[in-house]
């Protein structure tokens, strides 16, 4: 009978940590999906926006730099304008970068504490249950060199 069901908690195991990975991943690829795409956004916003002085808005510059810098380049945007709006647009792209990496943390973090760490406390805790079971279900072992020892020195005491 043991034979049969043998480390059928480890089954039943791997059957509970799968199925709860579904939802883990589910929460996860949706809350990439909406972060990432308020990051891209809120880079490209900052991308496509530009900031001019009166004397670049005498000169027709908002005619010509329009979308990304590379767009604006190409429609003959003033190199005095891309040069004015290049570090702001950098720090955006660098701020989507550090975004993308707490986003990654984050992920990281919420994976080991909502699958990991549950998955792990219901594996020690089988574990232990599966050990009290077997100790509680097999009769203490005697070793036939012991009783033979023991037997002996009755069998001397009682002569």
């Amino acid at each position: 009978m043991v034979g049969r069901h043998k480390n059928r908690w480890l089954r039943r195991w791997l059957v509970a940590i799968i199925f709860w990975s579904v939802p883990v991943g589910i929460v996860a690829v949706r809350e990439i999906q909406e972060e990432m795409a308020y990051n891209r956004v809120d880079l490209n916003n900052a991308l496509t926006s530009w900031q001019f002085t009166d004397a670049q808005r005498a000169a027709g510059a908002p005619a010509r730099c329009r979308g990304t810098p590379d767009d604006a380049r190409a429609a003959g945007c003033p190199a005095d304008v891309l040069a004015a709006n290049a570090p702001r647009q950098q720090d955006a792209i660098d701020e989507y970068k550090l975004r993308r990496r707490t986003l990654a943390s984050y992920l990281w973090h919420a994976f080991v504490g909502y699958w990991v760490v549950p998955a792990a406390t219901l594996f020690v805790i089988g574990t232990l249950i599966g050990g009290i079971r077997r100790a509680l279900r097999r009769p203490p072992v005697q070793h036939a060199a012991s009783d033979a020892a023991q037997s002996s020195a009755k069998r001397q005491a009682n002569h």
